[in-house]
């Protein structure tokens, strides 16, 4: 069979600015369907939602499953699945139909493919029942189930102990699922899989993907098991790898801090095996966003299997930062060594950049969304009886922010110019000196309408 599915997988959407979060990568592998028959019944989704698109696109990929299997059990596309191996059909929507029994012919099983149309409820115990009633159980022949839905279990018993008895019997089980109009419960499909999840489940939102899905899987089926695996992993420069834990096959190694390699001597070579390894990383960017995690990841093996893994992203959520004012511009000078003296014109010069400069940072708390703030930093001096003195105002407008919530915003480097000939710390130069700083803020932007005045009652009308 070869890999028979590969997944990279973190264990959260969102984390804050130098947060943490766990990484898995998944590998699946099984032996040669020549060498190994293997029995595999697709159980296909024909409920309601399915009708359109998704039920023409699903055929397709169906379709192209079989010829895939076709192909790989007898090197030839010849109509007959070969080598021992056998293929069948169930659906389902209210109730699940066995469409073809475990049979060899391809015809067959595309004219059963092609006569489905969309009905009905979505039965998942129904239908994980009757393809395993397909199997018979003193065949030597691998047993696998691919299961795919676009919904959630809306009639019918509990899927989770028909998938269990399933497995019960040595059948491995695969799901494929499509995000359609009845939502789907991505964890329902983790539940009735073969473990590992992160190998045995695949989703998504695009029916036109499901030829692909169907495509590779196949392919993948019909390999041999992988010896030699090499994966080389490297996350992006916004994250480090913190700790590596064992893997359950092979050894990891880390490299630098944001790469690694995993080698497995082999996987599924002469039964069906999975394997995953654990990383933590640590974001060390300084950007909100949504940020993926991988820069980069490569698989080798001796079998030439070709393998691809996800790339998750994860949102990050830093501390909001404004600079309102830019710092100035320097000019460069250059003295001579023979030169005693230099006179140079540096032209104009802000006055905010004169004397000794005050520069203060406040944090805005719970400024919300899409609001602009007005800011006012009021500054004054207190002379040797604790009397004030002003030395300045200044007022901001502080951008709105586009977080998803309401956040705190750090306003940096508020600078007032404070000249030494105003000091009031009785005359000694460099003598320390007393401040006071007062901050005042509210929003620009509210929806806020005064209630409008009523008409003054018209006067009399003359002709």
């Amino acid at each position: 069979m070869g890999v028979t599915n590969s997944n990279k997988v973190i264990n959260t959407d969102r984390i804050p600015c130098g947060g943490a979060l766990r990484v898995t990568l998944a590998l699946t592998a099984a032996p040669d369907i020549i060498s190994n028959p293997t029995d595999i019944v697709l159980v296909l989704d024909r409920s309601g939602s399915m009708m359109g698109t998704p039920l023409a696109d699903m055929k397709l990929g169906a379709r192209t499953f079989i010829d895939i299997i076709d192909k790989a059990t007898d090197s030839s596309q010849d109509g007959q699945i070969g080598s021992g191996s056998r293929l069948g059909i169930v659906s389902f929507g209210n109730t699940a139909t066995a469409d073809t029994q475990l049979i060899t012919s391809v015809d067959t099983l595309k004219a059963a493919v092609d006569s489905l149309a969309a009905a009905g409820s979505t039965n998942h115990a129904d239908a994980f029942t009757k393809a395993a009633q397909l199997f018979d159980p003193a065949s030597p022949n691998a047993k696998v189930m691919v299961l795919f839905t676009d919904g959630n279990t809306t009639t019918g018993g509990p899927p989770a102990p028909a998938a269990a008895a399933a497995r019960a019997q040595g059948i491995t089980i695969y799901c494929i699922g499509l995000i359609g109009s009845d939502g789907l419960d991505v964890s329902a499909l983790n539940d009735w899989a073969t473990d590992p999840d992160a190998s045995h489940v695949a989703v998504t939102p695009d029916a036109a993907d499901l030829e692909a899905l169907f495509g590779e899987l196949a392919a993948n089926i019909s390999k041999p098991g992988a010896t030699d695996i090499v994966i080389h992993e490297t996350v992006q420069p916004d994250f480090v790898i913190t700790s590596i834990l064992s893997p359950s096959k092979g050894s990891a190694t880390m490299l630098d801090a944001r790469s690694l390699r995993w080698n497995i001597a082999q996987l599924g070579v002469t039964s069906g095996e999975s394997a995953t390894l654990d990383f933590l990383i640590r974001h060390v960017g300084q950007q909100p966003g949504t940020v993926p995690v991988n820069e980069s990841i490569t698989y080798q093996d001796r079998e030439g299997n070709l393998v691809t893994f996800p790339q998750p992203t994860v949102a990050v959520d830093c501390d909001i930062v404004v600079h309102p004012e830019p710092c100035p511009q320097p000019v460069s000078l250059t003295v001579e060594g023979c030169q005693d003296a230099l006179q140079v014109d540096l032209g104009e010069v802000d006055l905010s950049s004169q004397g000794r400069i005050l520069q203060l940072d406040v944090t805005l708390k719970g400024v919300c969304p899409g609001k602009r703030v007005a800011l006012a930093a009021i500054l004054t001096e207190l002379d040797q009886e604790s009397k004030e003195h002003p030395r300045g105002m200044k007022t901001l407008t502080i951008p709105a922010h586009s977080a998803p919530q309401c956040r705190d915003v750090l306003v940096k480097c508020i600078r007032f110019v404070v000249p030494e000939d105003l000091s009031l710390s009785g005359g000694a130069m460099c003598a320390p000196r007393r401040f006071q700083a007062r901050f005042l803020a509210n929003y620009l932007d509210t929806d806020f309408l005064c209630c409008p005045l009523p008409e003054p009652p018209a006067g009399p009308t003359f002709f």
